[in-house]
């Protein structure tokens, strides 16, 4: 039988966007998460939003906080109905394309982050985040699964 954990501070869905971001070479920036949901994958930027803001006003931050960098967002790839119930995790995750205006990305939040790089798109590390995992799929044009 497949418990769910129960937690009285996340018995709802919350909100979490991610950025998928291509350099001029076809790498994704990914960093490695040291903090659930999904401790020990590796992940696009990206983190919860905020009360009244927006969900690009939340990628903008995010890239800034987590790899110093400022991005545009170039459009919408898709949106992940994050269902992690082992850990007690319920994110709407949409994630966006987007292209970095200026900054070296760097790990700028190693007390989440254990780090931070470019792979190629044909060499993606296989312990992928769900959601960055369906934004690499929607980036290439492949049928998006919606759950882990």
């Amino acid at each position: 039988m497949n418990e769910t954990i129960q937690s009285p501070e996340r018995n709802w869905p919350r909100a979490g966007v991610g950025i998928l971001l291509i350099d001029e070479l076809g790498r994704v920036l990914l960093t490695l998460r040291k903090l659930p949901p999904e401790v020990g994958c590796w992940s696009i930027l990206g983190g919860k939003v905020d009360f009244l803001e927006s969900l690009e006003e939340c990628a903008i931050r995010e890239a800034r906080e987590e790899a110093g960098v400022e991005i545009a967002i170039e459009r919408l790839l898709c949106i992940t109905d994050h269902l992690l119930p082992s850990e007690g995790q319920h994110w709407i995750s949409p994630a966006f394309l987007g292209r970095i205006l200026s900054g070296e990305a760097r790990n700028r939040e190693p007390d989440k982050t254990s780090d931070i790089r470019w792979f190629p798109l044909d060499q993606l590390p296989p312990n992928l985040t769900v959601t960055a995992r369906n934004a690499v799929a929607a980036y290439c044009g492949r049928s998006v699964g919606a759950r882990k």
